[in-house]
């Protein structure tokens, strides 16, 4: 039977190193000393930035500027026959803006948004903006171009009475976290009160 060696036999048997401590932060390892100070680099403390908007006019201008770059906005739209199809943009602090897409006959129902107020604008096609006003029931077309601003507590609903599909993009402030339905008995009951 062959005999079978110890391969390391020969080798001295030497004592493993001990891992070192795991560093703290308290021994001055942080973000600052390990990649240095932010502000030392252009490229990492920008100040050509704009801010993000405060203002219903600053809201309006993100909007417009939304609008104009079509590049950005256009590959993501889509279309679904059951229902208004709809994806947010961008968020930021205190606002959230969402891209909706409606097919002719598509219409979001009376409703309000809670807390939140708003700006608006069609990107594509028309839409129907029917609102409560102090005479009854009032409605306007939306096209292209044009920014609608609303409040907390406006009750409206937005419809593609058109035949062509509309695209339309909408800012809210703060961030849309509710939307009551109204049904139309409801309606004319709530615009009575006010």
């Amino acid at each position: 039977m062959p005999r079978l060696r110890k391969r390391n036999r020969d080798r001295k048997h030497l004592p493993l190193p001990r891992p070192a401590a795991a560093p703290r932060w308290t021994d001055g390892l942080s973000d600052v000393s390990i990649a240095g100070d932010p502000t030392a680099f252009p490229h990492l403390a920008r100040t050509d930035l704009p801010g993000h908007p405060t203002t219903v006019a600053g809201y309006a201008r993100l909007v417009r500027e939304i609008a104009a770059d079509r590049a950005r906005w256009e590959p993501l739209v889509r279309y679904d026959a059951l229902t208004r199809w709809y994806a947010r943009l961008e968020t930021g602090p205190g606002y959230e803006v969402w891209l909706l897409s409606w097919l002719p006959g598509q219409s979001s129902g009376f409703h309000d948004h809670g807390p939140s107020a708003g700006v608006m604008t069609v990107l594509q096609g028309e839409l129907t903006e029917r609102a409560l006003t102090a005479d009854g029931e009032g409605s306007r077309a939306l096209g292209p171009g044009g920014v609608r601003v609303f409040a907390t507590g406006h009750l409206h609903e937005m419809v593609n009475a058109a035949l062509e599909p509309a695209v339309s993009v909408h800012l809210y402030t703060p961030g849309l976290v509710e939307m009551n339905q109204y049904p139309a008995a409801t309606r004319r009951d709530r615009h009575r009160v006010h």
